[in-house]
């Protein structure tokens, strides 16, 4: 399958390369740094330079790839940065990833005549109410303070993925990723998932996800996680 996978240098992209070439598929991957372009192309896949904010040049790189898939691994959520700056920081430029970038890729998508696209979004947006929360469970709307951006992001990309037809959107919902270029190598306070059990839920979505969501995190009181794993035959326990 021709795949365009937007964010293929990020912690999830990086992994989730490896296991698109190994099954076969053709996969043209983006990046923002010309620098990053290298590794892409060394790992196996053609490397797109280019800003999903710049939505012509955007556009024109989907309709020359011409994809049957999109994968949208976007964040803008840089290591290193303090834990105490993260709110000011990280969460206003992931918010604008989730809401603009997304807006942007979907476009792109829908004039490139593509009619799949695979999207990441966080599971820790439940409301308060029973656990552990299903899939069908309502998001935090009514939050306050920094988690309204984050959830009004959510939200947004949540709803342009599921309800931009033709297209057939699917939207796995990870847990905080741990392990390999994550800044974590060690499970934090639950829903987590292992950045390798993460991209391979990305990979079994191809052939056998459905339209909808789909919680993916290790099992705990907080997430029910039936669905993925009885639906696409994920593994919680993966490693590359």
């Amino acid at each position: 399958m021709v795949i365009f996978l937007a964010g293929a240098t990020g912690a999830i992209g990086k992994r989730l390369v490896a296991l698109l070439v190994r099954a076969g598929h053709t996969v043209s991957g983006t990046t923002r740094s010309a620098e990053k372009a290298a590794a892409l192309r060394a790992a196996g896949i053609e490397a797109l330079v280019v800003d999903v904010f710049d939505a012509p040049e955007l556009t024109a790189a989907m309709k020359r790839v011409r994809p049957e898939l999109v994968i949208h691994q976007l964040t803008d959520l840089p290591l290193g940065v303090d834990p105490a700056r993260m709110a000011a920081y990280g969460t206003q430029r992931n918010a604008r990833m989730r809401t603009e970038g997304t807006q942007h890729l979907i476009d792109a998508a829908l004039a490139a005549g593509v009619r799949r696209v695979i999207a990441q979004s966080i599971a820790w947006v439940y409301a308060p109410g029973a656990e552990p929360h299903s899939e069908s469970d309502p998001l935090d709307l009514a939050s306050e303070g920094a988690r309204v951006v984050t959830m009004n992001g959510v939200a947004t990309l949540e709803r342009l993925v599921l309800s931009s037809a033709p297209i057939s959107g699917t939207v796995l919902r990870y847990g905080h990723l741990y392990g390999p270029d994550t800044g974590s190598e060690v499970a934090g306070a639950p829903p987590v998932v292992h950045v390798d059990a993460a991209a391979s839920a990305a990979l079994l979505a191809i052939d056998k996800g459905q339209a909808g969501i789909y919680n993916i995190a290790e099992p705990s009181a907080y997430l029910n996680v039936d669905k993925a794993r009885s639906e696409l035959g994920w593994d919680p326990a993966f490693r590359c």
